[in-house]
């Protein structure tokens, strides 16, 4: 690793995590508990593990570049949990954990023996956290969830892109995410209040929900006065300047200049400090029901000038504004370097691998990246030995036998 090459420990690293399931959602929130030194060891079916080793449309040297990412900070153990040997080793591994996390569907840990009440048993203070894209209850329960569905369900979708197009989407996997983020959040909720009463319990995150828990007042809006969001565009309604403009070099800037003293430092900054006094742009409601010929004036004065100009004057008059950044923008830009935003650690046949740092930065205790995604079954001994003693012999049985 070129940065951070020991890194603290983590505020996490107290806690043993058991993380089963696969693709994103789940594995996700298993990233962000071992971002901040939570031990992460990740069950893979033998042989083939988890699908996102080979996800990605870049794969140099025939290896996934999301991988390195989501597994990073994890121990891969491989356990066929379609065994009755491979759940008992899970029983085992989670009597001695303090969180299982996984995104199964609903009654899949069930009929594998793996059932709340029967592993609560085992550890009183267990917290098992449920990722699905309904809930563990319901009507829909029992449905495949994926994180596309639970955008559309949670009504992202319906409110994202051009009016004159059909629903977009943005292009990452955000339900799968956010439902990840609100499972961490419960999480270690948990986790607080079991060092209180010593207690565990279910965390159940859906994907639909942590979707529909990001849309601010579409709901209220509906409910009270019948108001149904629609697409806008690069937009909000009513919020305005806030929009995509373009400049005399044929780049995109966005400006962000709705509020009544931004606005002010906009118009300072054009040139034209009387739109502030104008009645039809004086107040935050006038701007935005007169948006088009506001737009269509600010368009005019950032069409006439290089990106580089008007971002260093804008930046001067406190008016926030930026370029649209792609993945080469931010290698190159100093403010992701002054703050570490990527780090870049060592692959035996990648060579550096560059990704995102962790997030949030806390002062005292900060999170790190320590290593990339490990090949499967590569901490099989370490933890099976170290946990449960299980020697080389028997290691080498259970493979044989499929189990590992």
């Amino acid at each position: 690793m070129s940065e951070n090459t020991t890194p603290a420990p983590g505020p996490l690293a107290d806690l043993r995590v058991i993380e089963m399931g696969q693709l994103l959602a789940g594995p996700f929130c298993g990233q962000l508990l071992g971002d901040f030194g939570a031990e992460v060891i990740k069950l893979e079916s033998p042989g083939q593990g988890d699908p996102m080793r080979e996800w990605g449309r870049e794969k140099p040297y025939g290896k996934s570049l999301w991988w390195p990412v989501v597994a990073r900070n994890k121990k891969s153990v491989t356990c066929n949990l379609r065994t009755a040997e491979g759940q008992a080793l899970a029983r085992d591994l989670i009597a001695r954990a303090d969180i299982v996390v996984e995104n199964f569907r609903p009654g899949t840990l069930e009929r594998w023996g793996l059932d709340y009440e029967t592993l609560r048993a085992l550890n009183p203070g267990l917290i098992l956290t449920r990722v699905t894209g309904y809930g563990q209850y319901g009507p829909y329960a029992p449905r495949a969830g994926f994180g596309s569905i639970g955008e559309a369900m949670g009504g992202i979708r319906y409110t994202t892109g051009d009016p004159d197009h059909p629903p977009a989407r943005t292009g990452i996997s955000l339900g799968d995410s956010l439902a990840a983020v609100f499972a961490t959040i419960g999480t270690l909720a948990a986790v607080h209040h079991r060092g209180r009463t010593g207690r565990g319990q279910i965390v159940d995150s859906a994907i639909y929900e942590a979707v529909l828990a990001m849309m601010e007042s579409l709901l209220p809006e509906w409910g009270v006065t019948g108001y149904q969001r629609e697409r806008t565009g690069p937009v909000l309604p009513n919020v305005s300047p806030s929009n995509v403009y373009p400049t005399a070099g044929g780049e995109l800037i966005l400006i962000a200049a709705n509020q009544d003293t931004v606005f002010a430092r906009l118009a300072k900054a054009m040139g034209q400090p009387q739109l502030m006094s104008a009645e039809h742009f004086a107040t935050h409601s006038a701007r935005g029901e007169h948006m088009a010929e506001l737009d269509a004036i600010v368009t005019a004065w950032t069409a006439a000038r290089p990106a580089a100009e008007l971002l260093e004057l804008l930046h001067a008059e406190g008016v926030p504004a930026g370029r649209i950044y792609t993945a080469r923008d931010m290698f190159a830009d100093p403010h992701f370097a002054a703050r570490a935003a990527i780090v870049r650690l060592a692959h035996p046949e990648l060579g550096e691998v560059p990704m995102q740092n962790v997030f949030p930065k806390l002062s005292e205790t900060p999170g790190s990246v320590r290593h990339l995604g490990p090949e499967l079954g590569e901490h099989n001994a370490e933890v099976y030995g170290r946990l449960l003693g299980v020697g080389p012999d028997r290691l080498t049985a259970l493979a044989a036998d499929g189990i590992v």
